[in-house]
C-alpha cells in the first residue's frame, strides 16, 4: 500500500475501483483492512480513495491531542497528494464527523456528500460517548454495545435474527482482539478528538448536495441527530433505514441508494 508523508505523519492509503471519485472516511477504530467489504461495495461503481486515519491501522500515531480539524487537514493534504481537486465524499459514523468538518472547512472540494449514521454535535446532538465503554468489563461492554448498535438487540431478538446476531459476533470479536500499546493509544486519541466534535453552527457552510442516511434503531447516532443535520444543510435529504448503526449491512437498499445519489447530476433544491 502507498504511504503519504505529511510532516511527521505517515498516512497509509489505497485507491480501489474505477469511475467517479469518492473519498471515504472510516468510523471509530476503522482501518482499510477492517472495512474491506464496505469499501469493495462502493468500489464496484466508483474510484474510492480511503486512508487509515491518524492513529489507526498502518498510519503512524503522532503524539496528541488530536482534534477534528487535524483529520480534515490530513484528508485535504491527501487529496492534493493524489491530484484530486474535487471529489464525492462518504463519511461513516466518526468518518461522518470528519466529513462534516471537511465540508465546512473545504466546501469547494466536495461534489456530493454522503453522511452515514453520524452526528453534528452541539445543539444538533452528539453521538454516544464511546470512550465510556473502555472502562467496562468485557461482558458489560458487549451488552451495552449491543443496544447501542441497534436498540432492538436483546438476547431474544438476536436469537431469532441470525443476520443481526452475526453482525454482533463480528463487533464483539473485534473488541476482543489483542492490541498493542500503540494501537490503544491511537484509538484513545481518536475517541478524545471525537468528544470535541461540534459543527452544528457551521453546517450551513456545506454547499454540496448531501444525502444523510440513518438507521431507525441506532443507539450511537440517534435518528434525531440525522434530522438535525438535514435541518442545517440547505441542499440535503434524509433517508431512513430499518436498522441500527450498521443499517447499511442490515438493509441492502442503503448501498444502492448511496450509489444512485452519487451518480446523479441534478441538484437538490
Amino acid at each position: 500500500m502507498p504511504i503519504f508523508e505529511k510532516q511527521s505523519l505517515s498516512i497509509n492509503y489505497e485507491i480501489f475501483g474505477s469511475g467517479p471519485r469518492v473519498l471515504f472516511f472510516n468510523g471509530s477504530g476503522g482501518s482499510i483492512e477492517g472495512s474491506q467489504l464496505l469499501i469493495n461495495a462502493f468500489a464496484q461503481t466508483f474510484q474510492v480513495l480511503v486512508h487509515d486515519q491518524r492513529g489507526l491501522g498502518k498510519t503512524s500515531v503522532p503524539d496528541g491531542p488530536y482534534d477534528m480539524a487535524d483529520y480534515a487537514q490530513d484528508a485535504v493534504a491527501l487529496l492534493d497528494h493524489v491530484g484530486w481537486e474535487t471529489t464525492n465524499v462518504i463519511g461513516l459514523s466518526f468518518g461522518g464527523m470528519v466529513a462534516q468538518e471537511f465540508g465546512v472547512t473545504y466546501p469547494d472540494r466536495i461534489e456530493r456528500l454522503v453522511l452515514m449514521c453520524t452526528s453534528a454535535g452541539g445543539d444538533a446532538g452528539s453521538s454516544y460517548p464511546l470512550h465510556k465503554l473502555a472502562s467496562l468489563p468485557i461482558p458489560e461492554r458487549n451488552h451495552a454495545l449491543r443496544l447501542l448498535t441497534d436498540t432492538r438487540f436483546t438476547d431474544e431478538w438476536l436469537a431469532v435474527n441470525p443476520g443481526d446476531s452475526e453482525i454482533m459476533r463480528f463487533q464483539e470479536d473485534r473488541q476482543d482482539t489483542q492490541k498493542t500499546e500503540l494501537q490503544l493509544k491511537g484509538e484513545r486519541l481518536q475517541l478524545e478528538a471525537r468528544m470535541g466534535h461540534d459543527v452544528a453552527d457551521r453546517l450551513h457552510l456545506i454547499s454540496a448536495p448531501t444525502l444523510v442516511t440513518a438507521g431507525r434503531y441506532d443507539g450511537i447516532a440517534p435518528l434525531a441527530n440525522s434530522q438535525a443535520i438535514v435541518e442545517r444543510i440547505m441542499r440535503s435529504i434524509l433517508k431512513i433505514y430499518e436498522g441500527g448503526h450498521p443499517f447499511f449491512a442490515q438493509d441492502r437498499q442503503a448501498i444502492r441508494d448511496i450509489r444512485t445519489f452519487l451518480s446523479q447530476a441534478e441538484a437538490i433544491n
